[in-house]
């Protein structure tokens, strides 16, 4: 356990960060989840409308820093080819 008060701070900040950093991406897991299961399904009214928001979500996260913007480039790129291949 960390004795200087401002190591102390840092560990809580950094509990904090990597609490907020866990729920970003779990709401950009389930929109991707959400996209594919209704590519798997065919359906593409339903996976254009996921599309959207998995975008948005996923383009969010790569805004506060915890995806790369490479990262949410390659993601929203595969998600769009997987929807325009059922179109």
């Amino acid at each position: 356990m960390a004795n200087i008060k401002s190591a102390k701070k840092r560990i809580l900040v950094n509990e904090t960060k990597a609490a907020r950093n866990k729920a970003i991406k779990s709401k950009v897991k389930t929109a991707v989840k959400k996209v594919e299961a209704a590519v798997a399904a065919k359906d593409v009214e339903t996976a254009k409308a996921a599309l959207k928001n998995a975008i948005v979500e996923i383009s969010k996260a790569g805004t506060k820093g915890v995806y790369h913007k490479n990262t949410v480039s390659r993601k929203i790129a595969r998600l769009s080819k997987a929807v325009d291949s059922i179109a």
